[in-house]
């Protein structure tokens, strides 16, 4: 049996579930892998909670659903001590970086986390956009230099393993061209629209369902979208894309008679993030609402599933889709990756 001592930081809504996921899958992991997953650390924004022989999860997982804080736990809990000084100070093996996007700040907190884990000699999984958005190639080659493993499997399309599937399964071949319907929250907010709800009852439905972030204009203006091209076009093509380097539209110029109006046509509205390589050799990437045909595999896309399709030189087309009606898939992420790196 192999102890995994691990830090959670971030303790949002994938992280209290990632928390729920070790007590429910943990003596299944016992048994099946010979893998301890000990929980040593944990962070939110109001402090720290850390325990050497183990933390328990179901507790803090309790614990945030209540609206509690971690540093609320008795005896371990640390109010007013940063994630960074966790990172930076205990003794793990790894680090689960859950913290929020925050590409407007240089990707800070979570971008300082993973450098710090790494610097450390920690292994690191993250379903954090901002730091590989920013810093893929620069965070990548810190990992290799220290000798361990940065997966990042969910940071594209939640739950879905796009990332996997691009980096193992297609070795060899030229990815020629990338289509993704990356973001949930537009497929959703489009079809309510579509239904006939204007545009202030479907933001309303979206963010009551918590699909719709605080600040909507990172979904509803494509930047969520176009930050996972970018990392899918530097993970699967090994391409340097820039988030700069993205044509990015969003759907709030579209309106629901407009979303009708193409359903009448048999087309259906989805926001389309694009990478395809031209004859010249360079990459065009695209980020718009695209009335797709009937034939194309995205217009099946139900209210809140997403999908990825990789059209290769030797493998042919390659569709993935994943529904994910909660956020338990993406915090399942970070076990799948967790295991990847361990088993």
């Amino acid at each position: 049996m192999r102890t995994v001592r691990i830090l959670l930081v971030g303790l949002g809504n994938l992280g209290w579930r990632f928390c729920d996921l070790l007590a429910e899958k943990g003596a299944e992991v016992e048994r099946r892998y010979a893998l301890r997953l000990l929980l040593v650390g944990a962070a939110d924004s109001r402090g720290t909670a850390c325990n050497p022989a183990g933390l328990d999860p179901a507790r803090i997982a309790a614990l945030k659903r209540a609206g509690g804080a971690v540093a609320d736990l008795p005896r371990w809990g640390e109010p007013g001590r940063t994630a960074l000084e966790l990172v930076a100070q205990a003794e793990a093996d790894l680090l689960c970086e859950a913290s929020p996007v925050n590409l407007q700040r240089g990707g800070e907190p979570g971008l300082s986390h993973v450098r710090t884990a790494l610097q450390r000699g920690m292994h690191v999984v993250t379903p954090n956009k901002g730091p590989l958005v920013l810093a893929y190639r620069e965070l990548h080659g810190l990992a290799a230099r220290h000798g361990v493993q940065l997966r990042f499997d969910g940071t594209v399309a939640g739950g879905l393993p796009a990332i996997n599937v691009g980096r193992r399964d297609l070795r060899g071949a030229t990815v020629t061209r990338i289509e993704a319907v990356p973001n949930l929250c537009t497929g959703y907010v489009l079809e309510l629209l579509g239904d006939g709800l204007s545009w202030a009852e479907a933001r309303a439905r979206a963010a009551a369902e918590g699909v719709l972030e605080a600040d909507p204009s990172f979904d509803l203006e494509g930047w969520d979208a176009a930050a996972k091209l970018v990392i899918l076009v530097n993970a699967v093509m090994d391409a340097p894309a820039r988030l700069e380097d993205v044509e990015r539209g969003g759907i709030t110029g579209l309106s629901g008679a407009d979303v009708r109006a193409a359903r009448q046509q048999g087309r259906i509205y989805k926001l389309l993030a694009t990478a395809e390589r031209r004859a010249d050799g360079e990459l065009a990437l695209r980020v718009e609402p695209v009335p797709l045909a009937a034939d194309h595999p995205f217009s099946h896309l139900g209210r809140k599933q997403m999908g990825v399709t990789y059209t290769t030189d030797i493998y042919g087309r390659i569709t993935l889709t994943v529904d994910e009606p909660t956020p338990v898939p993406s915090a399942a992420t970070m076990l799948r990756d967790t295991l990847d790196i361990f088993v």
